[in-house]
């Protein structure tokens, strides 16, 4: 089923894993989710080599110089106030941090790393009631687990005294 204007499929299983009489949005019509993602995978790497920069070493190698002129520069004005120190360290840091991003690296990153936030904003997180239940189940299990290896302890030690004498 789709609309009757010639839009994607309107069912939530159109093209995925079902013959459909309408032509597929998608590369081709999958034979289940798992080929779906391989296609997506290997599609996504493709996008990745061919962005390649030829930079990227030279952005690289000045990430490292950053990092290694802090460390080296912390040291060797260790008789400034922390609180310089450490201002310079952060400077220093963030500009390291703005290069690596500009790497094709560090925006494939930077691409995980917002594809994480939206994964995590579809989590259902549990009431405090559910976390607090699930705590006290936890903390009774540990304690009967506890309490069955104390006294398999005891009683192994104790066939030992009698062995030993």
């Amino acid at each position: 089923a789709s609309s009757s204007i010639g839009r994607a499929p309107v069912s939530k299983t159109g093209c995925w894993g079902f013959e459909s009489l309408l032509a597929c949005q998608f590369p081709a019509c999958f034979k289940s989710e798992s080929d779906r993602f391989e296609v997506q995978y290997d599609t996504m790497s493709a996008k990745a080599e061919t962005k390649s920069s030829p930079f990227n070493i030279l952005k690289w190698s000045l990430v490292v110089v950053l990092v290694a002129a802090a460390v080296v520069g912390n040291q060797y004005y260790s008789d400034e106030s922390l609180l310089y120190r450490v201002l310079a360290m952060v400077a220093t840091g963030a500009v390291a941090v703005f290069v690596a991003l500009a790497t094709t690296q560090g925006v494939a990153f930077a691409t995980l790393v917002k594809g994480a936030r939206i994964e995590i904003r579809k989590v259902v997180w549990p009431t405090r009631p559910e976390t607090l239940q699930t705590t006290f189940i936890v903390l009774a299990v540990v304690l009967i687990a506890a309490l069955i290896l104390w006294g398999l302890d005891s009683f192994l030690g104790w066939i030992a005294s009698l062995i030993i004498g």
